[in-house]
């Protein structure tokens, strides 16, 4: 198929010598494409940031819970979170033990932190009154605490996760009442965690983060250091949406010396030999997954052009939901091979909702009807958002393997699936 915006991922031969055409062809659109190789590049990019022993990395399964993309991630040697019973079900699934996965509480039910108990999983509570409740289902337990360093960092308002307008978190000024509940509980601070927020591109924030929180650690009374095993940092790596840009990366060799040289001398200086932990999502996955759709209509209302396709913002919230640019690739079909002017155009979805925007006044070469659209870095918070509304079917994932495979790792939703569990 020619192409004629296919550069980016022609360098990495992302479709594994198939073309985007072919795929969509065979399994249909809207589909999520993922390359294998390029998730264990990620993998390792952050498993390789410092030679501290106890150094890992937790992935963020919020990101892609794919039990596919999990069994690839536990091979790589990451551990993974849990967040709900049904993340928890996936890691299982996939292939991780309980002291594999951290369950990371946010106003969580009695009944979940009982399961996550029963299963012998480290928990991470963020509230004084979840840690209540878990030192009641728990007496003589270990658990985690989440606090707010009151550092955030983001790339919208929706996604900073510390400081003052924050939903998450313990402050550290709650420090007497975390330890009074853990005594009237008996129960050991086995761990340390926090979250700045996504998409940071800069490491000067998330460094001053950990410091705050190593800060902390140092100044927990009654020796609890000692009894320390996990320090978490929390995630929120970003990656470079602005492909076509050549917009600059994160610079993990600068991040990974300064937070390999700041754990290093903090567990000289205070004996601590636990683990620290960096909590990724977006950048393990984000951009691994390409979301292939279809043009199906192209008009003009007045002097707008708009190119209506079938990636609705039920396949892709991000852009309707943060406001979030991703980066565009157009592949005709094998008959056309005509030049495409350039020009600005809106491409929007087929949900029945004026935001069903994807990208908004963009210069691109001309779309028309049955081209090929690429939607890059959307292997993070793509499918894992989807959703059934308008009653449209969420879309079918491939893997393209090492080895130029492609591998069906969900199949496309049915009507019958819609109504499975009506009575």
């Amino acid at each position: 198929m020619p192409s004629i915006r296919s550069s980016y991922t022609d360098s990495l031969n992302f479709y594994g010598g198939h073309t985007p055409g072919e795929l969509a062809e065979t399994y249909g659109t809207p589909l999520y494409v993922y390359s294998e190789n390029l998730l264990r590049e990620r993998c390792r990019d952050l498993m390789n940031l410092s030679e501290h022993p106890g150094y890992g990395v937790n992935y963020s399964v919020k990101a892609n819970a794919n039990p596919a993309l999990l069994g690839i991630i536990r091979e790589e040697g990451l551990v993974v979170d849990a967040m709900s019973p049904g993340e928890l079900h996936l890691n299982t699934m996939a292939g991780f033990p309980p002291e594999k996965i951290l369950y990371i509480s946010n106003n969580n039910s009695s009944e979940e932190l009982r399961e996550a108990i029963r299963r012998t999983l480290l928990v991470s509570v963020d509230s004084l009154s979840q840690l209540a409740v878990f030192g009641g289902l728990n007496p003589g337990g270990r658990v985690m605490v989440r606090f707010n360093p009151g550092i955030g960092a983001g790339h919208h308002a929706k996604v900073v996760t510390a400081g003052k307008a924050t939903k998450f978190g313990v402050t550290p000024d709650k420090l007497d009442e975390v330890f009074a509940l853990l005594k009237k509980y008996r129960l050991t601070l086995a761990g340390l965690n926090q979250h700045i927020g996504s998409l940071f591109m800069t490491p000067d924030g998330y460094l001053d983060a950990a410091a705050v929180l190593l800060d902390l650690a140092e100044r927990l009374p009654d020796g609890a250091l000692k009894k320390l095993e996990i320090i978490d940092f929390g995630g929120g790596f970003g990656i470079p949406y602005h492909k076509y840009d050549d917009e600059p990366r994160l610079d993990l060799a600068q991040l990974g010396g300064r937070l390999h040289a700041l754990i290093t001398a903090w567990s000289a200086k205070t004996g601590y030999g636990g683990r620290f932990l960096i909590e990724p999502g977006r950048y393990i996955v984000a951009e691994c997954g390409i979301l292939l759709g279809r043009v199906q209509a192209v008009k003009n209302n007045g002097d707008k052009r708009y190119v209506g396709t079938d990636l609705g913002f039920n396949v892709l919230m991000r852009p309707v939901m943060y406001d979030s640019f991703h980066d565009m690739e157009i592949y005709p079909p094998p008959e056309d091979k005509t030049a495409r002017e350039q020009l600005v155009q809106t491409i929007a979805g087929n949900i029945c909702e004026s935001g069903d925007i994807l990208a908004k006044d963009r210069l691109l070469p001309a779309m028309r009807e049955n081209d090929v659209l690429g939607v890059l870095d959307a292997g993070a918070y793509g499918f894992a958002m989807a959703s059934n509304y308008n009653q449209r079917l969420r879309p079918a994932e491939v893997l393209v393997r090492v080895d130029g495979t492609v591998s069906l790792i969900r199949g496309r939703e049915t009507l019958d699936d819609l109504t499975r569990r009506f009575p």
